[in-house]
């Protein structure tokens, strides 16, 4: 019993540390800058990925009248001019909004603040990219998180017993297959239709790299689970497992959907 609970701690410790690992280095995610003036510090958040439906309100939260800021911005991937927006204060909120895009259109954007009295630079933020997608039923979202995140959990917990011999390993590489292929297979696709017009932008239709690491993940699950049908192959579930902790690594939604501006067609960044 005491060896069954060390195998689901170990599996919860990497699967946490997993999905804090990629929520660190997903492209996505907001971009944190700390930035430290008159002896305050100050966090600042900018934002990376937004709804289509309406335009993107970037605040910083900077309780001092001696800073300003404007922000520049164009197209991506272009080479246009970029547009200047001033941010106007709001209390002690420096505001701005950058305009919506269609599913999948992106902006380069930077965000420059400046000392007003000393005419000093504080920070010159440099490229940021924002996606933006249409909105997610959380009808559709909440369940595809969930049985992603278990598949995750389990298949860690699989390669576990695995690794250790243990007889349960073959039940558990049944569920994390049923698992990811709901979670990944079917909601998946759903998910990436109401954010970006596609169902599937993987092989062999497109080379989106979130699609085809999914896909591949789900051949190595299936395998896993023909090979141990009739007789015990517990490294083909280790194998499987090592290969989906590696694809739930890579960074979400990197080369992922992104709208070519000139042609008006969805590829892959």
């Amino acid at each position: 019993m005491n060896k069954t609970i060390f195998y689901w701690l170990l599996a919860i410790i990497i699967t946490l540390s997993a999905a804090v690992y990629q929520r660190a280095t997903g492209p996505t995610y907001p971009k944190i800058i700390n930035l430290t003036f008159a002896d305050q510090q100050y966090k600042i958040k900018l934002l990376r990925s937004h709804s289509s439906t309406k335009p993107c309100q970037v605040s910083l939260n900077i309780n001092n009248n001696r800073v300003e800021g404007k922000i520049l911005y164009r197209r991506y991937p272009s080479s246009n001019d970029f547009t200047e927006i001033i941010m106007e204060r709001d209390g002690e909120n420096l505001i701005a909004q950058l305009p919506n895009q269609a599913p999948a259109g992106k902006l380069e954007y930077r965000v420059l603040l400046n000392d007003i009295e000393n005419n000093v630079e504080l920070l010159n933020s440099g490229p940021i990219i924002i996606r933006f997608k249409g909105d997610v039923p959380a009808t559709v979202l909440i369940p595809h998180i969930f049985f992603m995140f278990f598949a995750m959990l389990f298949s860690n917990l699989t390669g576990l017993l695995a690794l250790g011999k243990k007889e349960r390993y073959k039940f558990y590489t049944i569920v994390t297959t049923l698992l990811l292929l709901a979670g990944g297979m079917i909601l998946g696709p759903i998910v990436q239709k109401f954010a970006f017009g596609e169902l599937w932008a993987g092989v062999p239709f497109g080379w989106d790299l979130t699609d085809n690491k999914l896909l591949i993940s789900v051949v190595f699950w299936v395998i896993a689970v023909v090979g141990n049908w009739k007789k015990d192959r517990p490294y083909l579930s280790l194998i499987a497992a090592i290969i989906l902790l590696l694809v739930y690594s890579i960074p979400h939604s990197m080369f992922g959907s992104e709208l070519d501006y000139s042609t008006g067609v969805i590829g892959q960044g």
